[in-house]
């Protein structure tokens, strides 16, 4: 019995396998880079909150932030949301793998004039564990999202209003729930624990709001690069395939 979940499973594992290296073949390296980057300077930033009044409080990850959404949009788009969760899964990764190189060299012995950079680097474990259950369980929701909004333009999915449409709607939704998983886990959480201070409820309910806002306003400017690039990349035949692996898949 056992070896015949075994041999299925073994099986499955294969074919996940090969399906994910024809995928990492066949994506831009610039985009998947401009994803891994923005994920990695998210991380870092969210350690600083650079306003806060009592019913308003961003942190730093809001100015990049709105880069990870494009990029997966961008990916869901042409190459599908199975390949969009996998790249961004590869991003968590090798955020994750940042931030244990980061905390090494951070508690490396060196002199006093590197206190400062160490705690930088360093980083905390709660902010980097509020981050991830945030960033991953977001960018399934946006990812989906963008995805099914996608089908209901059976007349012309690659169209301008398609994209845009797909892109703005899952991009705020998904963007107001990473900014308020992430504000309710490490400032209602783990800073009243280990800081002695945080935010309430209504700063995480108005930071999350209006950070989806601005992240918004920021993908509605660069979005027309996106749709630029999934155009070009449809014209060039880029990532054809691993689109044609996983249509014969489908069939």
């Amino acid at each position: 019995m056992k070896e015949s979940f075994c041999h299925p499973l073994k099986g499955w594992l294969l074919k996940q396998k090969e399906e994910t290296k024809l995928l990492f073949h066949s994506i831009p390296a610039v985009v998947v880079a401009l994803f891994v980057i923005a994920v990695v300077a998210m991380n870092i930033l969210a350690n600083k909150t650079i306003y806060q009044n009592g019913i308003i409080a961003f942190d730093g990850g809001i100015l990049v932030s709105w880069l990870s959404f494009l990029c997966m949009d961008i990916i869901t788009k042409h190459f599908g949301p199975k390949a969009s969760i996998k790249i961004t899964v590869f991003a968590m990764l090798v955020n994750l793998l940042t931030c244990l190189i980061f905390w090494i060299v951070s508690i490396i012995p060196a002199g006093e004039e590197f206190a400062a950079f160490d705690q930088v680097i360093g980083g905390t474990w709660y902010i980097l564990l509020s981050s991830t259950i945030a960033f991953l369980s977001s960018g399934i929701l946006n990812i989906w999202l963008n995805f099914l909004i996608g089908q209901i333009f059976k007349k012309n999915p690659d169209g301008k209003l398609a994209f845009f449409t797909r892109t703005y709607i899952s991009t705020f939704i998904g963007q107001f729930f990473d900014n308020f998983i992430f504000a309710i886990l490490a400032f209602m959480v783990f800073f009243p624990i280990f800081l002695g201070f945080g935010w309430n409820l209504l700063e995480c309910f108005t930071c999350s709001l209006v950070g989806a806002c601005v992240e918004l306003v920021c993908e509605a400017i660069f979005s027309p690069f996106g749709y630029y690039i999934t155009k070009k990349w449809k014209q060039e035949g880029v990532g054809n395939k691993y689109i044609e692996y996983m249509e014969e898949k489908r069939a």
